[in-house]
């Protein structure tokens, strides 16, 4: 997964501007995707309210920022 597909993934997954979405992984599908969340937050595309580890997905709940261009 990339910073692209993570982004489209929390597009499909949200209503309005606020998206909430769980990801099944695994242990380095976790790593990779804090790696993006973080990289997404920097570019201040998304503020993330919530990121919840659980045994086998991940739970991202937050606000997309929408820019004009």
């Amino acid at each position: 997964m990339n910073k692209v597909d993570l982004l489209k993934k929390l597009l499909n997954g949200s209503r309005g501007n606020m998206f909430s979405l769980e990801i099944p992984t695994t242990k380095e599908d976790e790593k990779v995707i804090q790696e993006l969340v973080k990289v997404l937050e920097t570019e201040q595309k998304i503020k993330l309210r919530e990121y919840v580890q659980r045994e086998y997905s991940v739970y991202l709940h937050g606000i997309i920022k929408y820019a004009s261009e």
